[in-house]
C-alpha cells in the first residue's frame, strides 16, 4: 500500500505549523491539513502521488528518469500544497507568491531545491504552469489552479533525505521564521559551505579565505605580501592622512611663502631635484653659471 515517507511528512507539518496560522478553526486564508496531501486518494492511479503498488509499466514517474527508476518503493513522492494568505514581513503571501518563489529557486538550480522534478502551479489563479527539470512538460490540469503540485525524484524519497530546507529557507524570507530556527542539520549544512568557502585555491585552511578576502594576508604564510592594497594597509594610509590633516589645520594657510617652506622642508634635496622639470633645471644652472662669471 502507497505510504508516506517521513520526509515529505516533516516537510507537511512544517508548512501546517506555520502557514495554519489559527489550528484550531478552518479559515479560508489558512493552509488546512485537508489542503497539504502526499498519498493519492484510493483512485488514484500513476504519478507521482503512488508508490510502486500504483504505478504501471510505463508511467511518467518511474520510467522517464533514472533518478525515479532507482528509486521506485511503496513511497509517494509528491506533495500538494492548497491557498493560503498569509500578512508577514509587511506582505501579504499567498499560494500563487510561494509557487513562483519555489520555482524560480528551482530554475536557479539553488542546492536544496535539486530533488524537486517538477512544480505544477497557476502564477495567478487562472493559468496553470508546469515547471519540469526535465524539460518534458509545461502545462497542466485545472485544478492546479487552487493547489500547487510538486513532484520530487524517487531517489531522494527512498534515500530519506531532508526536503525541509527549500521550504525552510521560504519561511524565512517571509518573515516567518528566523536564523535560529534552523535545524541541526541546517547548522551543519551552513557550515560546510562555510568551510568549503576555504578550500577555493586548493590549499586553503579553514579560516584563511576570510583572512584573505578581508585584509589582503595569508593566515599560515608568515612571508606572504600582498600584490595589492589590503584594508590593513588603506588603515594605515588613512591614520597618517588623517594626521596630516589635523596639524595642516593648524597652520595659516593665509603664508604662503610659510607654506613653501614647510613643503621644502620636509624634502630632502634628492626630491627637490627630481621635481624640478629638466627644461626649468638647465635654465637655473645656465643662469647661475652666469653670475658665477659675472
Amino acid at each position: 500500500m502507497t505510504r508516506a515517507p517521513s520526509n515529505l511528512s516533516a516537510v507537511r507539518s512544517l508548512l501546517l505549523t506555520h502557514l495554519n496560522v489559527d489550528p484550531n478553526t478552518v479559515r479560508a486564508q489558512d493552509l488546512e491539513p485537508a489542503e497539504v496531501g502526499i498519498v493519492g486518494d484510493p483512485a488514484h492511479r500513476g504519478g507521482y502521488h503512488c508508490g510502486s503498488d500504483r504505478v504501471d509499466s510505463g508511467d511518467y514517474s518511474v520510467d522517464e528518469s533514472p533518478r525515479d527508476k532507482a528509486g521506485l518503493t511503496l513511497d509517494a513522492a509528491a506533495l500538494d500544497v492548497g491557498s493560503f494568505d498569509v500578512r508577514s514581513g509587511g506582505r501579504t503571501n499567498t499560494l500563487p507568491s510561494f509557487s513562483i518563489w519555489c520555482v524560480a529557486q528551482c530554475a536557479a538550480n539553488a542546492a536544496d531545491a535539486r530533488d524537486i522534478r517538477e512544480i505544477i502551479y497557476s502564477p495567478d489563479g487562472s493559468t496553470v504552469k508546469r515547471w519540469d527539470r526535465l524539460g518534458k512538460r509545461s502545462t497542466g490540469d485545472s485544478t492546479h489552479r487552487w493547489h500547487t503540485h510538486f513532484s520530487f525524484f524517487r531517489d531522494a524519497v527512498k534515500a530519506g533525505r531532508d526536503q525541509t530546507p527549500l521550504f525552510r529557507r521560504y519561511l524565512s524570507t517571509i518573515g516567518l521564521l528566523k536564523d535560529n530556527d534552523m535545524t541541526p542539520e541546517e547548522h551543519t549544512w551552513l557550515a560546510t559551505v562555510h568551510q568549503s568557502l576555504t578550500v577555493l585555491d586548493g590549499r586553503n585552511p579553514i579560516g584563511q579565505t576570510y583572512t584573505r578576502m578581508t585584509t589582503g594576508t595569508d593566515a599560515t604564510v608568515t612571508n606572504y605580501v600582498a600584490a595589492h592594497p589590503t584594508l590593513k594597509s588603506l588603515a594605515a594610509q588613512l591614520a597618517t592622512l588623517q594626521v596630516g590633516l589635523t596639524t595642516l589645520s593648524a597652520k595659516d594657510l593665509t603664508d604662503e611663502p610659510a607654506i613653501i617652506q614647510g613643503v621644502l622642508a620636509g624634502l630632502s634635496p634628492e626630491d627637490i631635484a627630481a621635481a624640478i622639470p629638466p627644461t626649468l633645471a638647465r635654465q637655473v644652472a645656465d643662469e647661475l653659471a652666469r653670475r658665477l662669471v659675472v
